[in-house]
């Protein structure tokens, strides 16, 4: 039973990530909601999951979820809540009520609780399976969670990894076996589907000029950022001398509690293993397959709560860290929830201020927001526009024009057309074009 302490941190934590649960959907969770609101369950496996880059179960859950509780910001975020409070009762169950309470209002936690995307999902899955893999106990279940993370998110192979390399150190063989067995069973059901992906995923990085940089190449700067980001959250600022003060001041302080657990025990050893072996190898195979972005080491959040959790004992000075710890993190997570320059774009004010009577251009492919706030709308390729316009008046959403390296005002310039007005959003803007 959980006492009222207990409760009453997970009542906080619950009631925190409620605020501005209904800010705007950015890309990637429009992506999810337009994908459940119109794909069969098959049709999400055969149809959309080819040309996606993720296996199809957090969709399949949403899409059973949204049939209940529908698609709008909310309801297509709370199961991100619920999932991030689960993960919560799974460290407490560790770690005690230091890694709970560390995770709960972890400023990175807080924010992906609130996106309606597969990480925090898969964040629970593992962090389930961390939990039977600790207590040596129940390899059924302990295999059940390594499959459904594989079945949620790729990157969880990482983790996996790390577990099965533990085993063959330990010589634990028929835990080894096993669970080679879950992985090679996994890969067997799934290798039609990842062999497609794999094939658009080339065509992509082949297509798409700077696609590479987007997802994460192996470089210091996105392997130091997964720390940083891990303590202080998604939040950043101007002057960049003062963000990196002060983020790299916290993260040093988050490290350096850290640190005053080592060497305690087999136990704390095999914790900081389990953090650090999956970081290394994610960092040498996104030499081959860029990767290295911190969200998609979410699951490894928990762990540091753990260690965390357990280097804080009942002496009143490790308590007092503990108290800093939680009102630093708490301080992190308010800044993002409170200020609305730190919230996603918003595509939802974008939307709404559109002008109904004007052709709107875009990269096609980054549309699903505005498919999202108002399916009404039409949607030209900005690319279309190399051969042709005959529109006088157009409106351009030049949203990862970057990314394509599409130079699109050289182009509308070319064909006498010029800027007539920008109208800016958070985090995003389109513009007014008029040919003479």
């Amino acid at each position: 039973m959980l006492n009222k302490k207990i409760l009453l941190i997970f009542f906080f934590a619950f009631v925190i990530r409620l605020i501005v649960l209904n800010q705007s959907l950015w890309l990637d969770e429009a992506v999810t909601a337009n994908v459940v609101r119109n794909f069969r369950f098959s049709q999400i496996v055969s149809g959309f999951s080819p040309t996606d880059f993720h296996p199809p179960l957090y969709y399949l859950f949403m899409k059973l979820w949204t049939n209940v509780f529908g698609y709008s910001e909310i309801a297509l975020r709370m199961p991100s809540v619920i999932f991030s409070l689960l993960t919560g009762y799974v460290v407490y169950l560790i770690a005690g009520i230091w890694g709970a309470v560390l995770f709960l209002f972890n400023p990175l936690i807080v924010y992906y609780s609130q996106e309606a995307r597969m990480y925090m999902m898969t964040t629970f899955l593992l962090t389930v399976a961390l939990y039977y893999f600790l207590k040596n106990k129940n390899v059924i279940l302990f295999n059940l969670f390594i499959f459904l993370s594989l079945l949620t998110f790729y990157g969880s192979i990482f983790l996996i990894t790390a577990f099965l390399v533990f085993y063959l150190y330990k010589k634990q063989y028929r835990n080894l076996f096993i669970c080679l067995l879950v992985v090679f069973v996994y890969f067997l059901t799934i290798s039609p589907l990842l062999y497609q992906q794999f094939i658009n995923s080339k065509i992509a990085l082949n297509n798409v000029l700077n696609w590479s940089a987007v997802l994460g190449k192996a470089n210091i700067k996105n392997l130091l950022l997964i720390p940083i980001k891990f303590s202080i959250g998604r939040i950043s600022f101007y002057p960049k001398w003062l963000y990196w003060g002060i983020a790299g001041g916290w993260t040093g302080f988050v490290l350096f509690s850290i640190k005053t657990v080592l060497n305690k025990t087999v136990f704390i050893k095999t914790v900081l293993y389990l953090l650090i072996f999956p970081l290394i190898l994610g960092f040498l195979v996104s030499f081959f397959a860029p990767m290295l972005q911190y969200f998609r080491f979410l699951y490894l959040v928990p762990i540091v709560c753990i260690l965390l959790g357990f280097g804080l004992s009942g002496q009143a000075k490790i308590n007092r860290r503990g108290y800093v710890l939680v009102g630093g993190f708490l301080i992190f997570s308010l800044t993002y929830l409170l200020f609305p320059q730190f919230h996603r774009e918003d595509w939802k004010s974008l939307v709404k201020n559109l002008p109904k009577n004007k052709p709107i251009y875009m990269i096609e492919a980054s549309s699903d927001p505005v498919k999202y706030y108002d399916n009404k709308l039409t949607i030209k390729e900005l690319r279309m526009t190399d051969y042709g316009l005959k529109e006088k008046e157009i409106v351009v959403i030049p949203y990862i024009v970057d990314i394509y390296g599409y130079d699109y005002k050289k182009k509308l310039k070319e064909k006498g057309y010029l800027l007539n007005k920008t109208n800016s959003f958070r985090g995003l803007f389109f513009e007014e074009w008029k040919s003479p």
